[in-house]
């Protein structure tokens, strides 16, 4: 049997060759949250409650426009996807109507991503549960099977939802995510984990609420990976894994007093309720609620302030037509009232408060429900169901396990969970920058070493001056994966999600061009990435539609690295010479003479023009942006690079031996490589690293080895054209030390449009070295 194009050996991926592979991922992509047929970005009521009869093909983009988006990303250095779909997309009909368009589109998708040689693996996304209860994810027949009723949501507040808020320009920033924390997703959440335990009354078709969500929604990733196995020649090829759930949320469970904000509620923004305030609000009563903000501080309590449903109910109606999905509700679970009341927590009639640690036990063991029993109980009895069924069909898949974020991960070394094709799929943010929408050079959080009590007092964890919040960025990266492997076993750590967001300041830079504080902040996220020691990651986000006005058209976030409102990065610095004295009909690199390693790295007189083979990958490497923009003009007059040049940074593609450490000094253009081998480089089976041409033209790089061969070349042996540094090294510890061009970091460089492939490769020869 030929060896899988991706498998795990230890705590490392290698390639058919043998080589490490260091996967450098986008998410892919943010459209994919929401249906296009009603198109109904998060900001928009119109066919927002059309949850049934919508449409979801043509996400993430079409077939036709999956190209232009393939290559681009393949421009940019990346090398993995993580294929971002919602259980929506596939079952938003009603249980178990899957929609086989939306699927046969997915794999069309599939086959072109597999052009460019991309590592795909699919993520069943959700955030708060669904879009209608204010993110993404499960289909609206899920709320209605759960007794909710959406289209009441804003009066109770049981969600704060983009779409129905009275001005959606004036949504406050990341106030989506506090709907963890409110009615609807609580109550989804807990219903979804443990809902036989405790909401025994919720018994639908026969069984209980908890195993008509999980099996659906197990069914339905099942149901995918079937369909793309069918397809013949996507799996292992192209989709070499599935990650479990995004961002998995234990509603309720282990809260141990509903009266009460619980200790490790970490956000509150808004109106922040307890659950028996959400429970009240939620019944129709009407309750003054804290509110509270997030300053440079973190949040801090800034009033109160009433909320009246003025006697409307999050809950469905005892009249409801119950018969709309096809399902028969049991007759001991009443509509009309709320399901924790039918259950004993609370006395409806007078609004009186009975049982307010319901959830703080697991009533099988009676032990305490803290987040990691959750996590090794609930969690993981749902993460054996998925594997199970994933590898039912895709037997050789890499399998992303998820655990809830910057918790204690699950307790799986040298159990039969331990699991040699696992691996560790934790999320970082930078907490304080996301919720600023600032970047602050000056301090920063140690937020994970406070979780897990490693301060004496909360002050020691500020961390002061950029050197410092670069390194606290790293070090926290570190512990997480250290984390994983004292918990989980020897496995990949993949850092899945990961960002910044773009409308920093006010949209300082929509007006302006200067892009200097994302930059920052993403090269430390970069920095942090680089030197904590995964083996890879997924940038959130790339949003095809992502425009200065709305962002990424989802709760006002803004954290792609692409924009219809921004210029694509240039291929070189200096793509048409601004050296007057420079030939613009060759490419040749400037070699250190005075280098140790000069005698190692000769150039030849090979060349890499344009082709047959390579000229499909040139056409379609775009040079424009592929959307009209409707963004009022004091939005776009200054279009800039969108920080790129902080993100299309070099990586080890494929390594022979193992990284010992590897990064990208941006301000000094300079990246080096750290390797042991124990063999020298077969000729077959070099190095590679991926060194973009805009901070390593191949005019002005300088390159210092230790010893062997390299080359330098443009070429499409993946479909999209790129820059790659081939290296024939020998056995032992090796380095390489790669020197390219030096310039401001945040700003354009004063070229009005971004020279495209078929102009730079019809002016200039590129040299092979």
């Amino acid at each position: 049997m030929a060896p899988l194009r991706l498998s795990i050996e230890g705590r490392i991926f290698r390639d058919a060759k043998g080589r490490e592979v260091t996967l450098r991922g986008i998410n892919c992509a943010g459209d994919a949250k929401f249906p296009l047929k009603p198109e109904v970005p998060s900001h928009i009521t119109k066919g927002f409650f059309e949850g049934d009869e919508l449409s979801f093909v043509g996400r993430p983009f079409s077939v036709d426009e999956a190209h232009t988006h393939f290559s681009r990303l393949k421009r940019y250095g990346y090398n993995a996807i993580r294929y971002v779909w919602t259980w929506e997309a596939l079952e938003h009909a009603g249980p178990g109507q899957y929609d086989e368009e939306w699927v046969q589109h997915t794999i069309e998708v599939l086959r072109v991503a597999k052009g460019y040689g991309f590592y795909i693996w699919m993520d069943p996304h959700q955030d708060v549960w669904s879009r209608f209860s204010g993110g993404s994810g499960a289909p609206m027949w899920t709320l209605y099977a759960a007794g909710l009723n959406p289209r009441t949501f804003a009066a109770t507040e049981a969600a704060i939802v983009h779409n129905t808020y009275p001005d959606p320009a004036k949504f406050p920033k990341m106030i989506w995510s506090t709907n963890y924390t409110r009615l609807a997703a609580q109550v989804m959440f807990t219903l979804f984990w443990a809902g036989k335990d405790f909401a025994p009354k919720a018994i639908i078709n026969g069984q209980n609420i908890q195993d008509l969500l999980q099996g659906h929604f197990i069914a339905a990733c099942r149901h995918l990976a079937q369909r793309i196995h069918e397809a013949g020649d996507l799996e292992n090829d192209v989709v070499i894994g599935w990650e479990s759930m995004n961002e998995p949320n234990r509603g309720l469970l282990g809260c141990p007093d509903l009266s009460a904000i619980p200790p490790d509620q970490q956000l509150q923004k808004g109106t922040s309720p307890t659950a028996w305030q959400a429970i009240l609000t939620g019944s129709g009563r009407s309750c003054e609620i804290d509110t509270w903000d997030f300053g440079g501080l973190g949040p801090y309590k800034s009033g109160t302030q009433l909320v009246d449903p003025k006697g409307e109910t999050a809950w469905l109606p005892a009249d409801y037509d119950d018969s709309r999905y096809g399902w028969k509700r049991d007759p001991g679970w009443k509509l009309g009232e709320c399901l924790w009341a039918q259950h004993g927590i609370w006395d409806s009639t007078n609004d009186v408060l009975l049982k307010k640690d319901y959830f703080a036990k697991d009533p099988k063991t009676k032990e305490k429900l803290d987040y990691e029993y959750f996590t090794n109980n609930y969690f993981m009895t749902y993460y054996r169901a998925h594997r199970a069924a994933i590898t039912s069909v895709h037997t050789d898949a890499i399998l992303l396990c998820q655990p809830p974020v910057l918790e204690i991960p699950p307790s799986l070394k040298g159990t039969k969970d331990d699991d040699p094709n696992m691996v560790y799929a934790p999320h970082y943010y930078d907490g304080v920058t996301l919720m600023t929408k600032k970047w602050n050079r000056y301090w920063n959080v140690d937020v994970f070493g406070l979780l897990r009590g490693r301060y004496m007092s909360p002050a020691f964890a500020i961390k002061v001056g950029e050197t410092a919040i670069r390194n606290c960025f790293r070090d926290q990266l570190t512990a997480i994966r250290k984390e994983g492997m004292d918990y989980m076993g020897i496995h990949p750590c993949l850092f899945t999600e990961i960002g910044i967001p773009y409308d920093m300041d006010d949209k300082y830079a929509y007006k302006t061009g200067d892009y200097t504080s994302q930059a920052l902040a993403m090269d430390a996220n970069h920095f942090a990435l680089e030197g904590c020691g995964a083996n890879g990651y997924a940038l959130w986000v790339y949003t095809t539609q992502n425009n200065h006005e709305w962002g990424d058209n989802w709760n006002g976030e803004d954290l792609s690295i692409f924009s219809i409102d921004d210029k694509p990065l240039p291929l070189s610095p200096h793509a048409k010479s601004e050296d007057p004295t420079r030939s613009t009909n060759t490419s040749t690199v400037s070699l250190d003479h005075t280098s140790p390693s000069y005698s190692h790295s000769r150039s030849t007189d090979s060349q890499s023009p344009i082709n047959q083979s390579n000229l499909k990958s040139t056409l379609s490497t775009p040079s424009m942006s592929s959307a009209r923009s409707t963004t009022p003009a004091n939005l776009c007059s200054n279009p800039g690079f969108r920080a790129a040049e902080a993100y299309v940074r070099p990586s080890p593609i494929a390594t022979v031996g193992k990284v010992q450490f590897y990064g990208f000094d941006l301000r000094n253009a300079t990246f080096t490589l750290t390797l042991k081998s124990e063999t020298p480089c077969s000729e077959d089976a070099p190095t590679e690293i991926f060194l973009p041409e805009f901070h390593f033209p191949s005019e002005s790089s300088t390159v210092e080895v230790t010893s062997g061969k390299w080359t330098l070349s443009v070429d499409d042996d993946d479909g999209g054209l790129m820059q790659r540094f081939r290296w024939w090294h020998g056995a032992g510890e090796q380095k390489v030390k790669v020197k390219g061009v030096q310039r401001r970091q945040g700003m354009a460089l004063g070229k009005e449009e971004e020279e495209g492939y078929l102009d730079q490769c019809q002016q200039t020869r590129c040299l092979v070295m």
